[in-house]
């Protein structure tokens, strides 16, 4: 295990993309879950237990295979994190049992913009014009997206947009852990908390899965915890703004498996919101990677 792996372009595209497929497939595994497809329909709550049960079991079984140094954790921060990224999964989960992949996972996308926002006051941080119009640009998509007509609306979105909101505060806890664990610990800390916080709270909603629901919820986490491996290990090796592009792949899986699994072909307002939401999210990725530049590197460590 190297504590600065070596730039690598390519590399990180290719390890970013893959995220992306992995990424795809946890909601489409979810929208089978969420539905009657294979019994009757396990609640969100349920859902995004067994993705943290499973993905705890991947990451600690790469852990057992790497013997990762380990330190000592902010636990607050830590804490804090878990609970706004298993709110986030969990409306999520429950967004598309309802509305098509492709439509989620673009409304999801704007986990950064909120997260622009909310570090004005949380972290001292100041918005430019560049940003906010940007952070505009990308909100302007989602009310696309939200088809807001009497006929049209898609009540079932808002579970989605919810969700961006919530990972969003989840992005601000993960910058605030950036500067002091590496990342590696941060998945594996952030995996068990959540099976803490997920058994808790799945406690009133559980019921029996058939076969093939805990099939699907081990597929789940399982995809899970390999694209987190393949994420870290992709931003480890390039920089933020080579590797934004590449990380809106999900979308493109989404609508694939949406039209594959589900016969949902992606339609024009579908094209259109998403298209406006990622033009305004890669925007607001470059910018944040350019004013980072003037601050030196820090190492990162791979899984």
């Amino acid at each position: 295990m190297q504590d600065s792996p070596t730039p690598n372009n390519a590399l990180a595209a290719l390890l970013i993309a893959t995220a992306t497929a992995f990424i795809a497939a946890t909601t489409l595994f979810a929208k089978a879950l969420g539905s009657d497809a294979l019994g009757p329909a396990l609640h969100p709550l349920q859902i995004s237990h067994g993705r943290f049960v499973f993905a705890f079991v991947g990451i600690t079984t790469i852990a057992a295979v790497l013997r990762p140094r380990l330190t000592r954790p902010h636990l607050p921060l830590h804490v804090a994190r878990t609970c706004f990224g298993w709110g986030g999964v969990t409306l999520m989960f429950a967004a598309v049992a309802y509305i098509p992949l492709a439509d989620a996972t673009a409304i999801s996308f704007l986990n950064p913009v909120f997260a622009m926002i909310f570090a004005i006051p949380l972290l001292g941080e100041r918005v430019g014009p560049v940003r906010w119009f940007a952070a505009a640009l990308a909100l302007a998509g989602a009310l696309v997206l939200l088809r807001p007509t009497p006929e049209s609306f898609q009540p079932a979105a808002l579970l989605a947009l919810g969700a961006a909101v919530v990972m969003g505060m989840e992005l601000i806890f993960i910058k605030k852990l950036a500067g002091r664990e590496r990342p590696f610990q941060i998945l594996l800390f952030n995996n068990g908390l959540g099976v803490i916080i997920a058994s808790l709270a799945v406690i009133a909603v559980w019921q029996a899965p058939t076969a093939a629901q805990w099939g699907f919820l081990a597929a789940l986490g399982l995809c899970m915890s390999v694209a987190q491996a393949f994420f870290v290990n992709g931003m480890a090796r390039a920089e933020a703004s080579f590797v934004a592009p590449f990380s809106y792949g999900t979308l493109i899986f989404a609508a694939l498996y949406d039209v594959l699994f589900f016969r949902v072909i992606p339609d024009a307002v579908t094209l259109t919101g998403a298209g406006i939401i990622i033009a305004g999210a890669l925007l607001l990725a470059f910018r944040e990677a350019r004013v980072k530049k003037v601050v030196p590197p820090r190492p990162t460590t791979s899984v």
